[in-house]
């Protein structure tokens, strides 16, 4: 069944309204017609079953038959602190982060971060419209966002408020994923107290000294991926992947 996101204003308790670019969509690519049922999403989490009243060319009438219970959200939240890469690869990482189910995505300049992606970020409107298609795509029940590029220090300002910081980095030895769950259960730190975790990637010329230095002061865990050296773009899902794992729903229940 094919999901839809509507802002909150244009859903009733009888009646939801699809506009925009999914209205094209929907009467051309899909050739949905009156009487098919689609899921609408109020972009806030919540989900109705409804079933199609009218299809224009400017908007899509939608009869609402019963708020879903439906949540397809993990139980924490992971904001990943993205160094800001070469090229496309920052429409990888949100794509695919968003299936992972990161919550935001903050593009960040760091040291290493080439000369010039360091003036006036352009891409954030593209970049939202990815994490939209990869939300109806993987049916998220909120849309991630695609925060404005910010500097490190700013980053070390909002890494303070988050549960558990995690930085994949090259040059860290013996300490991954593994023996950080261990050390957290061996300091009889409830691992389901962790509900806000900041993911931070270098980009491809990876961290200065300095700035892991800065990181570790804040409370960071440096840690490894394992042996081979991952691109940028990799290692956020890879951690993203780890965390879901060994704390929220990635894997299924046992």
């Amino acid at each position: 069944m094919h999901k839809f996101f509507t802002s909150a204003c244009n859903i009733t308790e009888k009646e939801g309204k699809i506009l925009g670019d999914d209205v094209k969509h929907i009467y051309k690519v899909l050739r949905l017609n009156e009487g098919e049922k689609v899921v609408l999403n109020n972009c806030e989490g919540k989900e109705y079953l409804g079933e199609i009243a009218s299809v224009g060319k400017q908007e899509v009438i939608v009869n609402i038959l019963e708020e879903l219970s439906t949540n397809n959200e993990s139980k924490i939240n992971i904001t990943l602190f993205q160094g800001l890469p070469k090229g496309q690869k920052m429409d990888l990482i949100v794509q695919k982060g968003t299936e992972l189910g990161v919550k935001e995505f903050v593009p960040i300049i760091t040291d290493r971060v080439d000369v010039k992606l360091k003036g006036e970020f352009k891409k954030l409107e593209r970049l939202n419209r990815i994490a939209l298609e990869a939300a109806k795509q993987s049916k998220r029940s909120i849309i991630p966002k695609v925060k404005e590029v910010i500097g490190f220090n700013e980053v070390l300002n909002k890494l303070e408020n988050l549960d558990l910081i995690l930085v994949p980095y090259e040059n860290a030895e013996n300490f991954g994923f593994k023996t950080l769950i261990k050390e957290l259960r061996e300091n009889e730190i409830d691992l389901g107290s962790i509900k806000n975790i900041g993911v931070v990637i270098g980009p491809e010329g990876g961290f200065e000294e300095g700035e892991i230095e800065s990181l570790k002061s804040i409370g960071a865990y440096i840690i490894t991926l394992g042996n081979r050296i991952l691109r940028t773009e990799t290692a956020g899902f890879v951690a993203t992947s780890l965390i879901q794992y060994e704390l929220a729903d990635l894997g299924g229940n046992i």
